[in-house]
């Protein structure tokens, strides 16, 4: 018996990478899956074909069920279709998880409005409006349901990633509301920070360069490769949180890595300090320090100071060398 006998499961983003691995995990735990891809590749332009069939075939050759919806999971009109879809395909939807995405990689001065907006379409309202139909669905029925929302280790910050960790941030909050919202439905919602070999990780320029020199890219090496890279690490917690057995778990957000899955702490206030009335600005300068700012250090990457030392220590190597 699987872990997921008889529950109907929506994927998001199901042609490739961790979704890909985690409609033919959830397949093979016995769910029926829908799934859904527009059919776009890794900075969101239209692929020739929609491999989301691929992913579908995969399943029915194992002997089970699945079937593909093609659609934008941040139009509406496609939402509802596809909540619509598996709810007439098989009777009812016990399980969603939002995890399409892509990426507009840009330092913040060189960011453009179009993809700041992309981003924010399809990792935010990608999850809210597929989202909205299911809770529909689930509070009318009152029976189950379970949610997932992708976020990103870069929620906690990414140099040249401001649309895609603010993106990822949201989610975090939209599973804490989501989740208290729906608790009253018997619905359980929690988010995911993976990480793993994907197409997302063919981009940089160590691994053009690699590419270059004949190695295969990361999204090839790591598939179903049984490494700590290997998307399939990541289902078995999303198959976890999505079962009978934990459903108890919710609002909660999960570090989900290779061979190692943690569970994030929940903010909260650390360091306080109070008035007594409206706030006198020469005794903030003088406490802030020792107070709300104990502890406090500079972000982690290259400071002004770094780059120009480096930049120094670089103009000397040069002078040397033609000396």
């Amino acid at each position: 018996m699987g872990k997921l006998d008889g529950k109907v499961a929506v994927i998001t983003g199901a042609a490739s990478g961790i979704s890909k691995a985690t409609a033919i995990y959830m397949a093979r735990q016995g769910a029926k899956v829908v799934a859904w891809d527009l059919g776009l590749d890794v900075e969101g332009k239209p692929l020739e074909n929609n491999p989301v069939d691929e992913t579908v075939a995969i399943i029915k050759e194992e002997g089970n069920e699945a079937i593909a919806f093609k659609g934008d999971v941040a139009d509406m009109g496609d939402a509802e279709n596809a909540i619509g879809t598996a709810i007439d395909t098989y009777g009812k939807l016990d399980i969603l998880c939002c995890i399409a995405g892509f990426l507009r990689e840009r330092m913040v001065f060189n960011m453009s409005e179009e993809e700041w907006d992309a981003i924010l379409r399809v990792h935010v309202k990608g999850t809210f409006a597929p989202s909205k139909f299911a809770a529909i669905h689930w509070r009318q029925k009152r029976e189950f349901g379970s949610h997932i929302a992708f976020s990103s280790p870069a929620y906690l910050g990414g140099s040249g990633q401001s649309n895609y960790s603010a993106a990822k941030a949201a989610n975090v909050g939209f599973v804490r509301s989501f989740a208290q919202g729906m608790v009253r439905y018997n619905v359980n919602s929690n988010a995911i920070s993976p990480a793993a070999a994907t197409r997302m990780n063919d981009r940089g320029l160590g691994v053009q360069e690699a590419v270059r020199r004949g190695e295969a890219l990361p999204s090839v090496t790591g598939w179903d490769s049984g490494n700590s890279r290997d998307p399939f690490n990541i289902p078995p917690m999303i198959t976890y949180l999505t079962s009978d057995e934990g459903h108890w778990v919710s609002g909660r957000t999960w570090a989900v890595e290779g061979f190692h899955y943690a569970r994030f702490s929940e903010p909260e206030p650390i360091r306080h300090l109070y008035s007594d009335g409206m706030w006198d600005l020469d005794r903030l300068f003088k406490l802030f320090p020792e107070t709300l700012g104990e502890g406090l250090e500079l972000p982690e990457g290259r400071t002004a100071d770094s780059v120009t030392q480096q930049g120094a220590q670089r103009l000397a190597a040069d002078q040397k060398k033609d000396s």
